[in-house]
């Protein structure tokens, strides 16, 4: 079961209803999630429809890419267009674990999986650095061999067309699949962008090996094969990293500031501790600590945290829910004594 907020509904909706119902279906969803404010399913489901939109457009133009080169690539026995091709479709495979990921997604939470299945995004991330590797790998094996065993390239036109036409197809994926990922806030889309991006800087570089073997350099289409594979190298450590940022919840430093600053201007928050923010696939949660008037009541003290989830959520878009513990501000005393043995310093 998945509870949506104080409402027990996706949006700020307020109906009519007895005073003495709400009040016991406040203090029921209370009782089972304290304090967490979860909203936004209308845009976590136009979101999802976004990634897949993106996922299958991207895969129908890198295959058509892909197919297009191959053909050239048995033509003209090119190993610098080989490694690009090679890349093309690898980055269309992508979409087997990206699409499995959006089918995971918007899973309910389970028992075992109380934050839902969100994380299967990251999971996704992880294979795609994975095709990115294997593929820097079969080209760079490609190009070696090349190297200790040299052959004529023909067709060098139609290879040269091929590889303006794969910088094309890749180039124009590539900004459709960082703008949508970074848009619903889906690192793995966005790895995957940059992974066809790359795709189209190394069509270019087959494009300079094409002019250097028109020359009549026969080691500069291995030798670009191998420049193309250290080029994709750097690009899948790019897309390492923000995967990895992703699995250690590393977060934008700016959305912790703005987040403790919404809860500072809160009114009846006297102090906000350091806020804790993690990803959770492409959804956000907080734990937070603010400081309130001893003098207040416990119901006080909860409108004061309701409040300051409330301007929370409004405040960072991509927050689905939020963790606001009320602590009282009294220097004389200290309230976590209790487990000072039990929390690590």
């Amino acid at each position: 079961m998945r509870f949506t907020g104080h409402a027990g509904r996706m949006s700020h909706e307020h109906r009519p209803r007895p005073r003495r119902l709400h009040a016991l279906g406040h203090r029921v969803r209370h009782a089972i999630r304290p304090h967490s404010h979860d909203h936004g399913t209308d845009a976590a489901l136009e979101a999802s429809a976004d990634g897949w939109r993106a996922l299958w457009v991207s895969l129908a133009g890198l295959a058509v890419t892909a197919g297009a080169q191959a053909v050239v690539v048995a033509l003209s026995g090119s190993v610098a267009l080989l490694g690009d091709t090679l890349h093309n479709a690898a980055d269309a495979l992508t979409a087997v674990p990206l699409g499995v990921a959006f089918l995971l997604g918007p899973r309910r939470p389970t028992r075992r999986y109380t934050y839902g299945y969100g994380r299967a995004e990251d999971l996704a991330g992880i294979a795609i650095v994975a095709v990115i590797a294997v593929s820097c790998a079969v080209a760079a094996l490609a190009a070696v061999q090349r190297l200790l065993h040299p052959r004529p390239v023909s067709h060098l036109a139609a290879v040269a067309v091929a590889a303006a036409i794969g910088f094309a197809g890749n180039e124009l994926v590539a900004r459709y699949r960082i703008r949508t990922g970074r848009r619903i806030g889906s690192a793995a889309l966005v790895a995957d962008g940059l992974h066809a991006r790359a795709d189209g800087f190394t069509s270019l570089a087959v494009l300079a090996g094409v002019g250097g073997m028109a020359l009549g350099w026969t080691w500069a289409d291995p030798v670009v094969g191998l420049l193309i594979t250290v080029a994709i190298l750097a690009v899948g450590g790019q897309a390492a990293r923000d995967v990895g940022r992703r699995l250690m919840d590393s977060v934008d430093p700016a959305l912790t500031e703005e987040a403790e600053a919404t809860l500072r201007s809160t009114p009846g928050v006297l102090g906000a501790a350091p806020v804790r923010l993690r990803w959770v696939g492409r959804r956000l949660r907080a734990e937070c600590s603010i400081l309130v008037d001893p003098n207040s009541s416990v119901v006080e003290a909860h409108a004061v945290a309701v409040s300051a989830e409330h301007r929370l959520i409004h405040a960072i878009p991509q927050l689905a829910a939020a963790l606001v513990h009320a602590d009282p501000l009294d220097d004389a005393a200290d309230h976590h004594a209790l487990l000072a043995d039990h929390v690590p310093a």
